[in-house]
C-alpha cells in the first residue's frame, strides 16, 4: 500500500506560497460552516511512521483553523486509569461534538500496531481487534461522523536521513530518541504490520489516505486539500444524509407469542421468607464486593422494565448491600443537548466504572431499541444497527473485566394499572406518575414486541438477560439479588 508514497512527491516554494493562503481561508470557512450547521462532527486520525511529519501537520492544522472549535488530542501509552476500562474508553471520551473537528494523534491504531510489532499480540488477536475497530468506525460514520484517516509514510532510507538531519541540529536534536533509532532498526517489521492493519481497515466507510511525508510542503497541501474536500462534500449533504439499513429485518412470530407471554408474573413469596432471604443475599453481596479479587473486576448492572415495574425498589435493595464509596447509580432520561451532539453510546461510555467499582444504570443504552424505536425518536436503520453496536459494547466491557448483569422487570397490565392508581393517590408518590406513563400503556403490544426482539438479539453468552417476574415485588427483589450474587461469584471464582 505504500509504493506510491515512496516516490518522493514534492511541491516547489512558489506553488506552496500561492496556494497555502487560499487553502487556509477555505478550511477556515468550512470549519465555520460546520460549526454553524452543527449536524455532524469531523474526526481526523493521524498515524504513520516516525519522522514522517505527523506532529508538524497537527501543529499546522492547529494554526490554519480556529482553535476554539478544534479538539486536538495526543495519546501516549494508556494510563493506569485507562487500563482498568475497555481499550477504547479513552478515545470514546475524546470524540468531538457535532459542529467541531477532532484531531486524534496516536489513536486506536497505535497500540495494536506496537503490540504486534513487539510480539505482545498474536496475529489472530490483531485481526480480531481490527474487526472491532472496523465495527466501531462504521458506527461512528452511521452516527453522522465524518472520519478522515491519514497515514504518513517515509521509506526506510528517507527516515534515516531525516533522523540524521534532526540529530545534527542542536535545536531539533531532542526530537530524535533512542526509541526512534530502535524502531528504525526494525523498520521492515513495523512496515509489514502497518500494511496489514491498513489493508484490513481500509473500508468504504472509512478509507485510508496514505501521504508521502518526505516533503513538508507537499504533505501540508495534500492533507489540507483532502480534508477540505471531505468537509465540503459532507456539508453539502448534511441535512439529507441518512444511514442505510445495514442488518436484516425481523419478522414477528406467526402466532403473536412473545417471551413476556411465557412468564408467570405473580410468583409467591411471603413477607417472612422475603425478610430472611433479603438479609442473607445482601450479606452475601457485601462479602463478594469486599473480596480481594473484586479489585480486578467491575460490576455493571442494567435495570430495564415497563413503567412501575419496581426498578427503583430493586436498585435500593442492591445499594443497601454496597459501600457508598463503591458504586454509582446513573438514572437515564431523555438525552441533553450535550449528549445529542455525540454518538448515541457516548453518554454511557463516560460512566463506566474502574475495577473494584460498580455502576447501576436505571434504564440504559437499550432505550434506543425500546422507547426510541416505539415512539419513532430514531429511524429504523438507527435502532436496527443498535443491536450489534450494543453487543460489541458489552463484549468490550466483559473483555476488560466487567461483570455485566442485565434485568428486565416484567409486570402485567393489570398490576401496572394498580400501581399507577396507588401512586396517583399517595401524595409522596405522586411525582412517580406522569402523563407519559399513561400514554405508554396504550402502546403496550408494541413495547412487548420490542422487548422480545431486544432479548433475542442482545442476550449473549457474556451478558445474558435475566427476566424477572415482578408482579410480586418481594420475589422480584430476591431474584435480582440472587442473580447478581451468582454471576459475581462465578466470575470471581
Amino acid at each position: 500500500m505504500f509504493e506510491s508514497a515512496e516516490l518522493g512527491h514534492t511541491i516547489d516554494k512558489a506553488t506552496y506560497a500561492a496556494e497555502e493562503p487560499l487553502l487556509r481561508a477555505e478550511l477556515l470557512d468550512a470549519q465555520f460552516d460546520l460549526r454553524e450547521l452543527a449536524e455532524c462532527a469531523v474526526v481526523v486520525l493521524i498515524n504513520g511512521v516516525d519522522a514522517a511529519g505527523k506532529g508538524e501537520t497537527v501543529n499546522l492544522l492547529g494554526e490554519w483553523m480556529d482553535p476554539r472549535h478544534l479538539v486536538i488530542r495526543a495519546f501516549d501509552r494508556p494510563s493506569d486509569e485507562a487500563r482498568q476500562r475497555p481499550p477504547m474508553w479513552r478515545f470514546w471520551r475524546s470524540l468531538p461534538p457535532k459542529g467541531r473537528i477532532g484531531i486524534l494523534f496516536g489513536n486506536w491504531y497505535h497500540e495494536p500496531i506496537r503490540q504486534r510489532a513487539d510480539r505482545k499480540m498474536k496475529a489472530s488477536r490483531l485481526d480480531q481487534r481490527l474487526d472491532e475497530i472496523n465495527r466501531f468506525e462504521a458506527m461512528l460514520v452511521r452516527e453522522g461522523v465524518l472520519l478522515v484517516k491519514f497515514w504518513f509514510h517515509l521509506s526506510r532510507d528517507r527516515q534515516k536521513a531525516r533522523f540524521k538531519k534532526l540529530a545534527a541540529d542542536p535545536l531539533t536534536r531532542w526530537r530524535v530518541t533512542d526509541a526512534d533509532w530502535r524502531n528504525h532498526k526494525r523498520y521492515n517489521k513495523l512496515r509489514d504490520v502497518a500494511e496489514h492493519v491498513l489493508r484490513h481497515t481500509d473500508t468504504a466507510e472509512a478509507p485510508w489516505i496514505v501521504v508521502d511525508g518526505s516533503d513538508p510542503r507537499y504533505r501540508a497541501l495534500r492533507v489540507g486539500r483532502i480534508l477540505l474536500a471531505a468537509m465540503r462534500k459532507r456539508l453539502g449533504t448534511a441535512r439529507q444524509w441518512r444511514a442505510r439499513l445495514s442488518v436484516a429485518p425481523m419478522a414477528p412470530a406467526d402466532d403473536g407469542l412473545t417471551l413476556l407471554d411465557a412468564l408467570v408474573l405473580d410468583q409467591p413469596m411471603s413477607k417472612s421468607d422475603y425478610g430472611r432471604a433479603l438479609e442473607r443475599l445482601q450479606g452475601r453481596l457485601a462479602l463478594l464486593t469486599r473480596r480481594a479479587n473484586f479489585s480486578k473486576r467491575a460490576l455493571v448492572l442494567v435495570f430495564e422494565g415497563m413503567d412501575a415495574a419496581g426498578k427503583g425498589g430493586a436498585i435500593r435493595r442492591v445499594t443497601a448491600a454496597l459501600d457508598a464509596r463503591q458504586y454509582q447509580v446513573v438514572p437515564i432520561g431523555a438525552p441533553t443537548e450535550e449528549e445529542r451532539a455525540q454518538p448515541y453510546l457516548w453518554r454511557f461510555w463516560r460512566h463506566l466504572p474502574r475495577r473494584g467499582k460498580a455502576v447501576i444504570f436505571d434504564r440504559s443504552w437499550y432505550g434506543r431499541v425500546l422507547v426510541e424505536r416505539v415512539e419513532g425518536f430514531c429511524s429504523e436503520a438507527d435502532w436496527m444497527r443498535a443491536y450489534q453496536e450494543i453487543n460489541d459494547f458489552e463484549d468490550q466491557l466483559a473483555e476488560a473485566g466487567a461483570v455485566v448483569v442485565k434485568f428486565w422487570l416484567a409486570i402485567s397490565q393489570d398490576e401496572q394499572l394498580a400501581r399507577f392508581n396507588a401512586r396517583a393517590e399517595e401524595p409522596h408518590k405522586r411525582f412517580k406518575i406522569t402523563d407519559e406513563d399513561w400514554r405508554n400503556r396504550e402502546r403496550w403490544p408494541e413495547y412487548a414486541r420490542a422487548v422480545s426482539d431486544m432479548i433475542d438479539r442482545t442476550s449473549t453468552e457474556v451478558s445474558p438477560w435475566t427476566l424477572v417476574e415482578a408482579d410480586n415485588k418481594r420475589y422480584a427483589r430476591i431474584k435480582v439479588l440472587e442473580t447478581i450474587c451468582n454471576r459475581l461469584e462465578a466470575a470471581l471464582d
